[in-house]
């Protein structure tokens, strides 16, 4: 049994640093946000093999605390990034994060999908960390609404559980006609769309 001093403790901010992709960041996350303690493999692989050029606008989509997003973000500083999630707990601490780490290049909005991005709204790179148990239907949805934001050369980066690979490439291929396996490594595997230039 757990006891009430523990739960004390439980109940503080959970804080980190971590190197990614040369940046040294500091995050704050807590219990409930998904990999609250550390970077997950999934998300390390993403940010060890995306291609962002400095003035790219990115997206965040269903960022959490903010790992994916600042780490873009630091890397397209000419660009902007905008991180979206629809759990305001991890909008709160995205928001915190961002602020932790002084990242002037950024937005975090609650969005439920696309649904709160302006429609107008277009990116150079799309990406997520994909939850296992979201179902096909929001996988479908999710992976239809990237594509359409993406701009002419954009670019839209999934990592996934392995097990789940073969039938996201399916659907990938589906919505957009296209499908790229940028590496698969023991538990995960990271997709790319790329939209054709015109």
């Amino acid at each position: 049994m757990t006891k009430a001093k523990d739960l004390d403790g439980l109940r503080e901010p959970i804080e980190f640093d971590v190197l990614l992709r040369g940046y040294s960041l500091h995050f704050y996350s807590t219990w409930g946000l998904f990999s609250p303690r550390e970077i997950d493999a999934g998300t390390r692989l993403l940010l060890q093999l995306v291609e962002v050029a400095p003035g790219d606008d990115c997206l965040d989509l269903g960022c959490g605390y903010g790992a994916i997003g600042i780490t873009l973000a630091r890397l397209a500083p000419q660009g902007h990034t905008l991180l979206i999630d629809k759990d305001m707990v991890a909008i709160e601490y995205a928001r915190k994060n961002v602020d932790l780490n002084e990242v002037a290049n950024v937005d975090v909005l609650p969005s439920n999908g696309f649904d709160d991005v302006p429609r107008d709204r277009t990116f150079d790179l799309i990406a997520m960390n994909l939850p296992a148990k979201i179902g096909n239907e929001l996988t479908a949805l999710l992976i239809a609404d990237g594509w359409s934001r993406l701009r002419s050369g954009g670019r839209f980066y999934l990592v996934t559980l392995s097990g789940m690979r073969k039938f996201v490439q399916r659907v990938i291929e589906e919505q957009t006609g296209t499908y790229e396996k940028v590496k698969q490594s023991g538990a995960y595997t990271l997709h790319r769309i790329v939209r054709s230039s015109a």
